[in-house]
Parts: C-alpha cells; sequence; structure tokens
C-alpha cells in the first residue's frame, strides 16, 4: 500500500520547526529505505526526509498496536505523508531474507530505485554474560548484525544504479577500550557488528561511488523503548530528543557537514560532531530540559 501527497515548500523543507540546524542541502525526490522506522530515532529520521518530500519506505515488525509502544508501520508512513513526504510501509522482519529481499523489490518497484538505506533496527540488552539469555543474544546478533549486514547487501544493485547511493547505520564507533566490552559483552559485539559492517563496506564500496557511514547519539535519546527499561522514566529527563539524530542524519545525508577535502566515506560520526560541522552552536533546543553539563552520557563514547 502506498501513501503520496504533493512535496513541501523548499523553505519547509530546509527548515525544522524549533530546530537550530539549518540545512545546505535536500533529500527531496530521494528515496530511503529504512529499517524499523515506526518510531523513535527510526521515525524522527524519516519525518525529517519527509519534510523534503523524499520517499520513504518503512520496513519494520510492527503492523499492529504494540501494547506498550506507541505507533505501527502505518501511523508512521501517516505521518510521513502529513510531513510532506511519500511513504510505504511494509510490514517485515531483518531476521527474514525474503522480508528483505521484498522490500527492496518494493522500493525499486514503487519510487524506482533506492539511494540511501538506513540501518536503524536494533535490539538492546545490556546484561553481564553471567545473566544474558541465549535468546536475547541470539536475537541481537540476528537484527543488529545480520539484518544490516542482509539489508546492505540486498540493496547494493540498486544503490549503485544511484547517483547518490549511501548507506547509513546507527552504530557506535568501534571504541576497542576494554570497559565497553568488560560491561555488556553480547551487546557490545552485536554493535560493533554494525560498525565492522560500515567499515568494510565502505572500503569494498569505494569504487562504486557509495557512501557508507555510522551514527550515534553523544547523549541519551529520549525513546519510547527507554522510557520502558527499569528507570527509564526518570533516565529520559537528562536525555536528549531524537530530532538531533533527525538533523544529524540529514545533515549526513545531503553532505551539509562536509568541509572541503574531508572524506565522505568510512566515518563514524557523533550527532554533534555533525552539526557541529553543519554550523549548529547551541544544543540546548534538543534537550528535554537538564543542562547540558547534567545530560547522560551514551555507551561507547
Amino acid at each position: 500500500m502506498g501513501y503520496s501527497i504533493p512535496m513541501t515548500s523548499s523553505d519547509d523543507a530546509l527548515h525544522a520547526s524549533g530546530s537550530p540546524y539549518q540545512a545546505a542541502g535536500s533529500l527531496a525526490g530521494r528515496t530511503i529505505l529504512i529499517s524499523g522506522g515506526s518510531r523513535g530515532i527510526g521515525l524522527a529520521i524519516a519525518l525529517r526526509a519527509a519534510r523534503d518530500g523524499a520517499n520513504i519506505v518503512l520496513l519494520a515488525k510492527t503492523g499492529e498496536p504494540h501494547p506498550k509502544l506507541e505507533g505501527t508501520v502505518h501511523t508512521a508512513a501517516g505521518q510521513l505523508v502529513e510531513a510532506g513526504g511519500q511513504a510505504l510501509p511494509l510490514v517485515g522482519d531483518v531476521r527474514r531474507d525474503e522480508d528483505v529481499a521484498g522490500a527492496v523489490a518494493a522500493a525499486v518497484d514503487r519510487f524506482g530505485g533506492i539511494d540511501v538505506v538506513i540501518n536503524n533496527a536494533s535490539a538492546i540488552d545490556l546484561s553481564t554474560t553471567d545473566a544474558v539469555d541465549m535468546k536475547k543474544y541470539d536475537l541481537m546478533q540476528d537484527i543488529n548484525v545480520r539484518g544490516t549486514f542482509l539489508l546492505s547487501k540486498l540493496a547494493l544493485p540498486a544503490l549503485r544504479a544511484s547517483a547518490q547511493g549511501h548507506i547509513l547505520t546507527l552504530s557506535p564507533p568501534l571504541n576497542l577500550d576494554p570497559s565497553w566490552a568488560g560491561k555488556h559483552l553480547a551487546y557490545t559485539m552485536a554493535k560493533y557488528g554494525m560498525s565492522l559492517t560500515t567499515l568494510g563496506l565502505a572500503e569494498e564500496l569505494k569504487a562504486d561511488g557509495i557512501r557508507v557511514n555510522s551514527l550515534w547519539p553523544c547523549t541519551l535519546i529520549d525513546t519510547a523503548a527507554i522510557r520502558n527499561m527499569p528507570r527509564g522514566e526518570s533516565m529520559v529527563l537528562a536525555a536528549r530528543a531524537p530530532q538531533i539524530m533527525a538533523d544529524a542524519a540529514h545533515a549526513v545525508l545531503t553532505g551539509s557537514n562536509l568541509a572541503a577535502g574531508a572524506a565522505a566515506s568510512g566515518n563514524f560520526y557523533t550527532d554533534e560532531q555533525v552539526l557541529t560541522a553543519a554550523g549548529v552552536t547551541d544544543f540546548r533546543p534538543y534537550s528535554l530540559g537538564a543542562p547540558e553539563g547534567q545530560l547522560v552520557p551514551d555507551i561507547f563514547l
């Protein structure tokens, strides 16, 4: 099922309400395939692209309302249309080869190609090795590592055909400080597997002109998944809104953060790094109210 309405004006597309980020480029007309974009950071990124008039293909598991998490792939698609984009909602699981292959084929069939793949789907469990359930271990490996690899792999022919092919994965810098493996080894392995995909594909695809980058927040981000964790409601009071990641992703995908001579591929960006390079000097509008010095830092940095 597809959704479409006319594109927004260029002025509406470049300026998000209340955001300190002013884009130097637009995603108008580009087709973006994103995994797990029915809520949270993924939906925020999709909404920012939709305001430019982008075509968004959402691949997410939530086709029916979740008892604890707000939003489905269909309600998300409706929001994207209201924001000014076109949307193709697809109920599917990045762990299933046929679902991912079907999403790639549907994107090409509906919009004529794929310009951007965003690997957003991810599972989290911060348990120690003694405590982690092996089903959770397998889930994180299947969604985070295999899902990222699979979606990127199957989209390569379409990305090669695009003049602006880009793979953006929401994963951290490869920080080999032993503390991160020692705190939550299973999750660290799964997130670093996503980052290794960025490292490897950036090198492998150099000759194809496909940019491959990772993006990670400097602070905790307010999402429903975090709110549902133990002490989550209090934790997010010292978090930033998902809009900071949406603006940072937009800057990376449009090249608004790139100075002359900067490498366009193979980067492990943080949101603050990207937005500073794009001209943002005051990050307070992204906060939920806590002073900048009291925000909770994210892990892996």
